[in-house]
């Protein structure tokens, strides 16, 4: 795009003495002439570039103009590399990347892997996931209506909404929207979305209210559970609750006390512990969990006859 071909040339010349329209036009890869126009540009924006023909000379920025080394400092480019890199885990291009290294040519040393953070928010789904990322973006960007297949705890629907915000949160993304059905704003995960598709229609924005992304809003908790698991589950029971969540027995078990949002996420959850947990309260899932069990005793008998 052209504004940030422009922001990239500033940040060149801010940063560079002077710089010539061949090296400019192999930078950004465009010709010669589209830079020139680019520097055009510039100038009628205020900015006091000087152009001096023959050898030795090119394109600068008036002295007085210049700042005394680059428009953001090292440990501010890191992160803003580190920024950048993250969306190019989740598209899988390097599309943000090479924005980036255009944008900090001369900091060398920056772009030769001395970076200290890293970040991938790339997902066992990314080969669905980028192409949904970069539709909804196309649609936030068009003012354009979004269709798709929802699938939710309540059954699958149909789904058209006025697409506002991407969102990257616990672990997975959304989209926040008005939803033409519900009447209302919805936040919708990507995961469970089928067949997006443009629909063609147009929306006048609204004014949209931010959503409430606060654990205790999403997650409200109610379900009182307290558990025992055997030494080995701790690891597990740390990453996903803390240190704090479990209280160390004599005989090295671990009862685990903690408030969850779900019934039928909580018994998933246990499940996946097989034998390692004992689920002590409330008494009514436990009951649940122990049919369960016997349920599944019984297929695996019947199987086996």
């Amino acid at each position: 795009m052209k504004i940030d071909r422009l922001i990239g040339i500033l940040a060149i010349l801010l940063q560079k003495e002077t710089v010539t329209a061949p090296y400019l036009a192999t930078q950004f890869e465009v010709s010669r002439r589209t830079i020139n126009r680019d520097i055009e540009a510039l100038c009628k924006a205020g900015i006091p570039i000087v152009t001096k023909p023959g050898q030795g000379g090119g394109i600068s920025i008036m002295h007085e103009y210049k700042m005394e080394q680059t428009l953001l400092t090292k440990g501010e480019l890191q992160d803003i590399l580190a920024g950048l890199r993250s969306l190019d885990s989740v598209n899988g291009t390097n599309r943000y990347g090479q924005l980036m290294e255009k944008l900090s040519v001369g900091s060398s040393d920056f772009m030769t892997g001395n970076q200290s953070v890293l970040i991938d928010l790339s997902s066992w789904y990314k080969s669905s996931l980028a192409p949904k990322i970069e539709m909804i973006r196309d649609a936030i960007d068009s003012n354009m209506e979004l269709a798709f297949r929802y699938f939710s705890p309540g059954g699958e629907s149909v789904r058209r909404i006025e697409p506002y915000y991407l969102i990257f949160r616990w672990s997975s993304w959304y989209v926040w929207g008005w939803c033409t059905s519900r009447k209302n704003f919805r936040l919708f995960k990507l995961n469970r979305m089928e067949q997006p598709h443009l629909t063609g229609n147009r929306f006048e924005k609204r004014e949209v209210p931010m959503p409430d992304l606060r654990n205790e809003r999403i997650f409200p908790g109610g379900i009182k559970v307290k558990a025992l698991f055997e030494p080995g589950c701790k690891w597990r029971l740390v990453e996903e609750f803390g240190t704090k969540c479990f209280e160390e027995q004599e005989n090295g078990q671990l009862l685990f006390h903690a408030d969850y949002t779900d019934k039928e996420n909580l018994l998933t959850w246990l499940l996946s512990f097989r034998d390692q947990v004992e689920l002590i309260e409330p008494e009514e899932i436990r009951q649940e969990l122990k049919c369960a069990a016997e349920n599944m005793l019984k297929k695996y008998n019947k199987n086996k006859q």
